[in-house]
């Protein structure tokens, strides 16, 4: 963080030129910068404001970016240009991977649970682990590119991963074990079916694996109109106001795909209509992905922790009931599941996590530093 004392100094009325004094402490900003946005962004992680900015005597800090960019010599202009032919081409390489890749996951779930609703005995139990292997390669794969891919910076900082798998291993099992739980059971371990001692509910997993590619395609546009936002705005308040529908609106169009692919999902695997708790938990996901790429960590792994946590202690309360003595312990749980059915647990905490990060959201990614690329915010 800058020393703003200082850089008050630097604007004095003494200072023959103060914007020389800023170039001096952020040249390599400036000069990894590709144009005055990044600059503007990265003076903006820097705690500069536009007041800051109007001590500099230019009225906001976009302005003050714009002669930062120009008094920074670029002696490698011509070799760009020469090279402009070869990055275009890996550019339309790069968006075909984009725009394919995410389609893969929901592929290869849906070829895993034709496979598995054709087996039986042994050979089910090895189709379900080719299924699940195939499934999170094809996951890693596509979230390794595009607009869902963690930096390389950012990848040893997000572990999110963990609670990511527990909250999607609950949606298969979860709403099963806390039935049988309530009514006694369970008294067997899950056969991959819905009407087992352990039933397991399939239509989540095959719709969060096919919203993969909306969501990488929502989030492109996200990215791309939050851009768009920064190169117009001349202004870091008015950036702010302007981006947070833009926002608001990438998180709708990804749940209004989400429910399509749900109720398409459902009656394929003798599924109910959309459920409430699958939509929130990939809203949930969905945001905190967001938050994960732009370099906000801690609040997603945080939201997604306590989210897992609760969930577990559902059916555990449960379970804890019936030791002697302790049966008012469930009574929470088991009058939520009695007026609203199993689903009401991942609803209550997947909303939750998911309205609170959202709100985080809309104050992070509103912020013109936020769109800074990982390399500029150094």
């Amino acid at each position: 963080m800058t020393d703003l004392s200082e850089l008050d100094r630097g604007a004095a009325p003494g200072a023959a030129d103060p914007v020389k004094v800023l170039l001096h402490r952020h040249r390599e900003l400036c000069e990894r910068a590709v144009d005055p946005l990044e600059i503007a962004a990265g003076l903006e992680a820097h705690g500069i404001t536009d007041r800051t900015a109007a001590r500099f005597r230019h009225r906001d800090v976009f302005s003050l970016a714009e002669e930062l960019y120009a008094r920074v010599p670029r002696d490698a202009d011509t070799a760009a240009d020469a090279s402009a032919a070869p990055a275009r081409e890996g550019d339309r390489r790069r968006s075909v991977a984009v725009l394919l890749l995410p389609l893969l996951p929901g592929t290869l779930c849906a070829a895993a649970l034709i496979a598995l609703a054709r087996t039986h005995g042994q050979t089910r139990l090895y189709a379900a682990a080719a299924g699940v292997v195939a499934v999170a390669l094809a996951l890693r794969a596509a979230l390794r590119r595009g607009p869902l891919a963690l930096p390389v910076a950012l990848a040893s900082r997000s572990a999110t991963g963990s609670w990511t798998c527990w909250l999607l291993v609950h949606a298969v099992l979860g709403d099963g074990l806390l039935r049988t739980a309530v009514a006694g059971g369970p008294d067997g371990l899950p056969d991959g079916t819905a009407g087992g001692d352990w039933p397991v509910a399939l239509a989540p997993l095959l719709a969060l694996t096919l919203a993969v590619a909306p969501a990488t395609w929502t989030a492109g546009l996200f990215l791309t109109h939050a851009r768009r936002k920064l190169a117009a705005s001349r202004g870091l308040e008015d950036f702010a106001a302007s981006v947070r529908p833009v926002l608001l609106g990438a998180v709708a169009l990804f749940l209004g795909a989400l429910a399509a692919l749900v109720a398409l999902c459902a009656p394929f695997l003798d599924a109910g209509p959309v459920s409430p708790a699958v939509l929130a938990l990939g809203v949930l996901l969905f945001v905190a992905r967001l938050l994960t790429v732009h370099g906000f960590t801690h609040a997603p792994r945080v939201i997604l922790m306590l989210t897992a946590v609760a969930q577990v202690l559902a059916p555990a309360t449960v379970f804890a009931a019936r030791l002697p003595g302790c049966a008012a312990l469930g009574a929470p749980v088991e009058a939520l599941t009695a007026a609203s059915g199993p689903s009401a647990v991942p609803v209550l905490t997947c909303g939750a996590g998911a309205l609170t990060l959202l709100v985080h959201a809309s104050r992070t990614l509103a912020r013109a530093s936020a769109h800074l690329r990982p390399e500029q915010a150094r």
